[in-house]
């Protein structure tokens, strides 16, 4: 196998990577970027894959969430604590529901490049270059807006450190305490249409919360209950940007990448030749894969092992996005191509890309009953394979936006337009959001039921 550098991409094709009218602009941005302090360390990021190995062994389950595209102009702390609280909000539900940790991973905190469908969109008669993401291009529709800007790099590195700084106080300074999360929930359950169903579940985790303070096990004395562990993720796109990220630990000469603790491969640019894949084999943040309608089984093997040669548990993320009506088609086939070969990956499921839709009102939206689909349906094709689901991955926000329709608030196609707030793609608002982790949580119980035996069986 070839040796690896940090640059070593550079000599592969890659894909949707942004052309820069003045290469030598981008050089001395990236330059000063190679002096700026790590987003996060070498210690947290093998810590997450300890974390993540558990979730392989059937021991944990994976939620990783958060905006399609990060947005400059939405930056704003409000939002940042809504969505973070959503997220310990929905692995409540789901830690109660499958008795298992919940490994809790954000699409935050440098989520802001896209790949695009088609290199230029048109608005009437005018074609222009497509919005690539906050940390390339502007959304707005003009010329200038649209023309790649080296030095938006600085301002995505800014706001990624603020955004985790953040996060970091959230998460060790009481905002986590699981009565207060606990507690959070209960507007929601009023508001239901499945309220009924839902407060059975709530006070179920009132009861256990209640038992657990009687026997004198709390926040005051306990600090397990009032932090978490808080992680960050983002498709590792803009490779030019990941590369001067990229540094050499001190302690055991390991290459990370530390713009975020986990990075994901998507589906557009995970060739086996490319530079992404070639990029990603030789960091030792955990990685995840897209894997949609045109994945080949043995390529997918092959890209795992090139990543993860020593077949590490914890390193490799395998997130499937075939579209509700496709996964009965797609998921048993790449199940049985990754077993045959004995790889120890993690199985999530992506329910949100392969069912993106054009409503009647002409906007982009995803219907919440194909994503719930979605996750009933890779839960079926797993028990049938032996397999264990251990992980949802969802574009969400905390915020009342209404960019999917259905769920519990009905939204419809001409409600799309009231609040469509979206850099890029559709996300399930925080209703919409808490409401599938609800509905999904006896699939998850009988899920890790299943693991759990089947674990046994083989052991």
């Amino acid at each position: 196998m070839k040796k690896w550098k940090a640059n070593s991409w550079r000599n592969y094709p890659v894909k949707h990577i942004p052309e820069y009218k003045d290469e030598d602009e981008l050089n001395l941005v990236l330059n000063k970027l190679k002096n700026f302090p790590p987003l996060v360390f070498a210690g947290e990021t093998r810590h997450l894959k300890d974390q993540l190995a558990n979730v392989v062994d059937g021991k944990a389950f994976l939620l990783q969430g958060g905006d399609c595209a990060e947005s400059f102009a939405e930056f704003n702390p409000d939002n940042i604590r809504d969505y973070f609280k959503l997220m310990l909000q929905m692995s409540l539900v789901l830690t109660y529901s499958a008795s298992l940790p919940v490994v809790k991973l954000g699409r935050i905190a440098g989520q802001f490049s896209k790949p695009r469908s088609a290199p230029t969109e048109k608005q009437g008669d005018v074609e222009l270059p497509s919005y690539l993401g906050d940390n390339i291009n502007g959304m707005e529709f003009t010329e200038a807006a649209r023309v790649p800007d080296p030095k938006r790099l600085f301002r995505a590195y800014s706001q990624s450190a603020s955004t985790l700084n953040l996060i970091r106080a959230f998460s060790n300074g009481g905002f986590a305490d699981l009565k207060k999360v606990h507690l959070w929930n209960l507007g929601y359950i009023k508001s239901a249409a499945q309220a009924k169903k839902f407060k059975e579940l709530e006070d179920k985790i009132a009861d256990a919360l209640a038992f657990m303070e009687a026997c004198g096990i709390t926040s005051d004395f306990n600090r397990r209950l009032y932090t978490v562990n808080f992680w960050t993720s983002h498709e590792a796109l803009h490779l030019p940007f990941e590369e001067t990220m990229t540094r050499i630990d001190s302690t055991t000469g390991e290459y990370h990448d530390t713009s975020a603790h986990f990075v994901w491969i998507g589906d557009r640019t995970r060739q086996i030749d490319g530079g992404h894949v070639e990029f990603c084999r030789g960091i030792e943040n955990p990685i995840g894969i897209k894997c949609g309608p045109t994945s080949k089984p043995e390529e997918i093997a092959k890209i795992c092992e090139l990543i993860n040669p020593k077949n590490d548990k914890g390193k490799i993320t395998l997130i499937s996005r075939f579209g509700h009506d496709q996964v009965e088609k797609y998921l048993p086939k790449l199940i049985r191509g990754i077993k045959k070969e004995g790889l120890n990956v993690i199985w999530s499921c992506d329910p949100m890309h392969g069912n993106t839709i054009k409503s009647t009102t002409g906007f982009k939206t995803r219907p919440f009953n194909n994503v719930l689909n979605e996750v009933k349906n890779v839960f079926g094709v797993h028990q049938s394979e032996g397999s264990y689901a251990g992980g949802l991955h969802i574009e969400m926000t905390g915020q009342n936006v209404t960019e999917c329709t259905g769920g519990a608030q009905k939204i419809s196609d001409t409600d799309l337009s009231s609040r469509y707030h979206t850099q890029c793609d559709p996300r399930l608002n925080a209703n919409q959001a808490l409401e599938l982790a609800f509905l999904i949580s006896d699939e998850i119980k009988k899920n890790t039921l299943y693991a759990k035996n089947g674990i046994r069986a083989a052991s």
